[in-house]
């Protein structure tokens, strides 16, 4: 198990192109250096060298342009393994240059899932041109609430339209080639995505709504003018390639939140390893010890469910759609296990994280966005829950699915088909992974499942329970734990990585599964058979070895 280091990553399981646009954009960061980073981001300057660094080098033109689109670049493919890596190493340096990248992948979604070539093709062009793109979906009064969308294309006849409406909260809405736009045609109802130009004088830019160096626009259109040539998708195409294009773009969230936690923990634990408090060096002082184990297996743990997730996600089908479960837990878990790695630090380091010349102080407020984009925590878990009783009591058979790191082109992302039929989806049984290993604190972790399932078997949320979204809140946790658990042995078993770092992460599990099942019981409307098997799953864990 390896974490990201800019002074020793190899990418050794990267092609030799792929592993050239990891090496530039380290080079890149490490020669703006981190005092340029910090002034820049403290004085809110929108990152031209950046998008000309990519323009020069061709890496979102490589990184993000289908094969079948890309031309005479025989390196362009949407391959999700170095999509993970170049997530990474932006999150690694500065939030705000991942940003660009992020929403541009969003902005492509519904292009890259069109039946338009014709705008394919422009799009693939305007990527080796540089240029960056953006999504169009949320606005002011409704968020990212696609039923009510405001925004309206109104057709005039012989494939002529003009849209009226706004946006709200759209990255690079100030410089995308072109804004992916969802509304509604105001005379049938139906969705539809069409392409907006921020340069035309009918495409108002209203403002930046954040405070940062990253643009987040607000915009207006207003008699915008659209043409068939324009469409991309309407009516439940339109629709599916809205949810299926956050499906794609949750992912990255996780290994923003990877990079951040990595840099912020090396930071961290080299100033408490170089200062020296009432004679004793911090480092070692007992509680901090703990305090960095828990960080560090937190954040490796993070790191290797991603990783397999990712395998799940690049060996998808119509047929297996098991990543519709593990895409938004790298979206929600993994980004909220990155708040607690930063807030275990920095109770660390304390007021050294306030600190302006450091980068823990834009760490800081960085990782909480994380978990807050492409769908809250809340919406993510309930899409979650949908899949509980597939993935206990009805499990299905599939191959085993191997490493997925080879350089191919992944498709199927952009032909995901139908987003309805969620409760149908089946899961490989779980007990496959936790079988496999006798250890001490994962035993314990298995006794808290078997506890888990005996509820959901004999004491299950009523219907009203069912219907209280904090209720099901909690318990997602505890389901997410266990799916958590299970890639967690799988990549275990693969990589064969140090067995006392696999009962160092079950031992915060354990604890965790400890804690959500506390919850459960203190809700208002849990029953005495559910309080009593709540009880039964707080277990604790065995000794800690302090060491990792």
């Amino acid at each position: 198990m390896t974490l990201f280091n800019p002074k020793t990553a190899t990418f050794d399981h990267l092609d030799s192109a792929s592993k050239a646009i990891m090496e530039k954009t380290i080079h890149y960061f490490e020669s703006r250096g981190k005092k340029q980073l910090k002034s820049d981001s403290h004085e809110r300057i929108w990152y031209d060298d950046f998008i000309t660094f990519i323009k020069e080098n061709q890496i979102f033109a490589t990184l993000l342009t289908p094969a079948r689109y890309a031309g005479d670049n025989k390196e362009a493919r949407w391959d999700t393994r170095r999509i993970c890596d170049f997530n990474e190493i932006l999150g690694f340096y500065n939030l705000a240059h991942w940003y660009t990248w992020q929403v541009s992948i969003l902005g492509l979604g519904p292009i890259w899932m069109s039946k338009n070539e014709a705008i394919k093709e422009k799009t693939a062009d305007m990527l080796k041109q540089g240029h960056i793109f953006a999504f169009g979906l949320s606005e002011k009064n409704h968020g990212a609430d696609l039923y009510s969308s405001d925004m309206t294309l109104t057709p005039l006849g012989e494939g002529q339209y003009v849209a009226d409406g706004g946006k709200y909260y759209i990255g690079n809405g100030n410089k995308a080639g072109i804004v992916a736009t969802f509304g509604k045609n105001s005379e049938t109802d139906e969705y539809v995505f069409f392409a907006a130009d921020p340069t035309h004088d009918n495409y108002d830019l209203v403002k930046n709504v954040v405070n940062w160096e990253g643009y987040v626009a607000e915009y207006n259109l207003s008699g915008y003018p659209v043409t068939d040539d324009d469409i991309m998708s309407t009516g439940q195409d339109a629709w599916d390639s809205a949810l299926n294009t956050v499906n794609v773009g949750k992912f990255n969230l996780g290994w923003a939140s990877i990079g951040i936690c990595t840099h912020a923990f090396y930071e961290g634990l080299n100033h408490a390893a170089n200062r020296n408090l009432y004679g004793k060096w911090v480092t070692d002082f007992p509680h901090i010890r703990q305090i960095f184990v828990d960080a560090c297996t937190r954040l490796c743990a993070m790191k290797l469910f991603a990783t397999r997730a990712q395998d799940y996600f690049r060996s998808a089908s119509k047929d297996d759609r098991r990543y519709l479960l593990y895409n938004p837990m790298v979206k929600m878990k993994v980004t909220s296990q990155g708040e607690e790695v930063i807030d275990l630090i920095w109770d660390v380091i304390a007021a050294r994280g306030f600190e302006k010349d450091t980068y823990f102080e834009v760490a800081t407020s960085d990782i909480r966005s994380l978990p807050k984009l492409e769908g809250t925590v809340h919406v993510n878990m309930a899409l979650i829950v949908k899949f509980m009783a597939n993935y206990f009591f009805n499990p299905g058979t599939f191959p085993d699915i191997g490493k997925q790191d080879d350089p191919a082109c992944d498709e199927f992302l952009f032909n995901q088909g139908p987003t309805r039929g969620l409760g149908k989806i089946q899961f490989h049984d779980p007990n496959l992974a936790y079988d496999s290993v006798d250890l001490p604190n994962v035993n314990i972790f298995k006794e808290q499942i078997k506890i888990l399932k005996q509820m959901l078997a004999t004491a299950a949320p009523d219907k009203a329970q069912a219907g209280n979204m904090d209720f099901l809140l909690t318990l997602g946790e505890l389901f997410t734990l266990v799916a958590y658990g299970q890639l967690l042995i799988e990549k275990y078993n693969m990589d064969k990585f140090d067995t006392d770092l696999l009962e160092q992460i079950f031992d915060f599990m354990v604890r965790d599964f400890s804690k959500f099942a506390l919850s459960l019981y203190s809700k208002t409307d849990t029953t005495e058979a559910q309080m009593a098997l709540c009880l039964e799953m707080i277990k604790k864990a065995g000794k800690r070895s302090g060491t990792v």
